[in-house]
């Protein structure tokens, strides 16, 4: 096991999600299970540190995230299914559903609390 110290960038925070992957099924009691426990709460504490931002509606949130990790509309229909929808929920014109908040959360990394905020439709 290696040293974990505080997540204080995007790249130890990628390599702790990593990490936490590869070991995300270890056997409790070993470990790679306490490996596993202290990485989840390395990354919640640099998550959390992170969404401590501005109040922002959740598409401008997702468009952010995208920005951050360099997704583009494509990556998101991809995850999703569905092109033509996600465009329209990008541009406001339909709101976002409980799928693709639970994996636009999942893939961006975005708390669902933050996605399920209202927000005004044009």
């Amino acid at each position: 096991m290696q040293p974990w110290y505080l997540i204080e960038n995007e790249a130890d925070y990628q390599r702790a999600t990593d990490r936490y992957e590869a070991i995300r099924e270890a056997e409790r009691g070993s470990l790679d299970f306490k490996e596993k426990q202290l990485l989840a709460v390395l990354i919640n504490h640099y998550e959390e540190s992170l969404w401590e931002m501005p109040d922002v509606d959740p598409i401008e949130f997702i468009k952010i995230r995208m920005e951050e990790f360099g997704y583009k509309a494509s990556d998101l229909a991809k995850e999703y299914g569905d092109k033509g929808t996600v465009s329209k929920v990008l541009n406001y014109k339909q709101a976002l559903s409980l799928t693709m908040i639970r994996k636009f959360s999942k893939l961006l990394r975005i708390p669902v609390e933050a996605l399920s905020k209202e927000y005004t439709l044009q």
